[in-house]
């Protein structure tokens, strides 16, 4: 019984201190960008974001989803050459839908998670690429044209 009782107390304090540390997260780092921005930076705790952008040179920036989600529209989007974005979640999601002419090269690593990244121009080597990086931890990341988490379709 002791045992139980140690593991449940440990179990509870490692609780208190995820959300304790998200709500920490939330209040010191805000979001930054809207549908006319070139770079965006993106912060979603036990919160949701979606956003529709529109920006005439897409650069990339930075997206995180903790206990939240974002969905991010670029299928208006033109694409700057050398675009990167930098996706990481925990217990969150991020969906990313992209025009189909777009390239996306993956790099992002998951752990008890999940990451898609498709495109129908992955072997058009002229086509713009937009290059990805980051890790999700017990959650997931869609990227492409079939990214279907994202509303407004």
């Amino acid at each position: 019984m002791r045992l139980v009782r140690s593991l449940l107390i440990f179990k509870l304090g490692v609780w208190a201190g995820m959300a304790t540390a998200a709500a920490f997260v939330r209040w010191a780092v805000p979001s930054h960008g809207n549908e006319e921005s070139d770079e965006l930076s993106l912060v979603a705790v036990y919160d949701g974001i979606e956003l529709r952008s529109r920006a005439k040179a897409f650069r990339g920036g930075s997206m995180l989803a903790w206990f939240g989600g974002i969905a991010v529209d670029l299928r208006e989007a033109e694409l700057a050459p050398g675009a990167q974005l930098s996706l990481h979640t925990l217990f969150g999601g991020i969906a990313i839908k992209t025009p189909p002419i777009w390239r996306l090269e993956s790099h992002v690593k998951p752990l008890f998670g999940g990451v898609a990244a498709h495109t129908p121009a992955q072997d058009d080597r002229n086509a713009p690429v937009l290059s990805l990086e980051g890790a999700t931890v017990f959650g997931g990341i869609a990227v492409g044209t079939k990214a279907d988490s994202v509303s407004g379709d």
